[in-house]
């Protein structure tokens, strides 16, 4: 039997709760906008996406996991360099592949989760915590970087200042990304919990020699 969907559902509804009080009480400007988009899609979408063809497959492997969370960890870094994201924002084209790409790789990631078997769950317990330690230190470089690592265009008047959207992005990463990641840890460790207790209280079948 695979994995449970609830750690994917939990997550995404998380981070659905911090992304409408955000909404609230920010304004946006145009790098925080984009980050709230892709975490959106990343921690929202494609975890819902999982738990929708949750049921289409059978157990996965620890190993493709693994590899998801790499993949994952390396186009999220990527795609927010500054050279790659200087032609995102410049783009819509870019800024399309730069969305699709991630909430690809992140439904790729989440299915992994479900979809690992109650003796592998340890795994994504490894993979959730380094997923969101990386996300939050690239949240944590965008909010006390002493200076603007992107060369956007010029904000409207009246609009967030540059600098202070560039923390904004960072802090909704830095919130979101590990909030996400650590929710579904928790609810994974209460399942291996419950698992451990299930087995405890099964009475052990008697061998069918000591019976007669």
């Amino acid at each position: 039997m695979s994995s449970s969907p609830v750690p994917a559902t939990a997550s995404a509804a998380a981070v659905l709760a911090l992304g409408a009080a955000s909404f609230l009480i920010h304004d946006f400007g145009p790098l925080s906008r984009q980050m709230a988009l892709h975490i959106a899609l990343m921690n929202v979408a494609a975890p819902m996406a999982a738990v929708m063809v949750a049921r289409q497959a059978g157990a996965g492997r620890a190993a493709t996991l693994w590899v998801a969370a790499a993949i994952q960890i390396a186009m999220l870094w990527a795609w927010h360099a500054p050279a790659l994201q200087q032609h995102a924002m410049e783009s819509h084209a870019v800024q399309g592949v730069m969305h699709a790409s991630l909430l690809a790789v992140a439904f790729w990631f989440w299915r992994g989760v479900i979809r690992l078997a109650p003796a592998s769950r340890w795994h994504a317990i490894a993979v959730l915590l380094l997923t969101g330690k990386f996300a939050c230190l690239l949240g944590v470089l965008l909010i006390f970087a002493p200076r603007l690592l992107y060369d956007f265009p010029a904000h409207a008047p009246g609009a967030l200042p540059a600098l202070a959207d560039q923390q904004l992005a960072g802090l909704l990463m830095a919130a979101a990304c590990p909030l996400s990641y650590l929710v579904a840890g928790v609810i994974v460790v209460i399942q291996m919990i419950g698992d451990l207790g299930f087995a405890a209280d099964t009475p052990r079948r008697r061998p069918l020699s000591a019976a007669r």
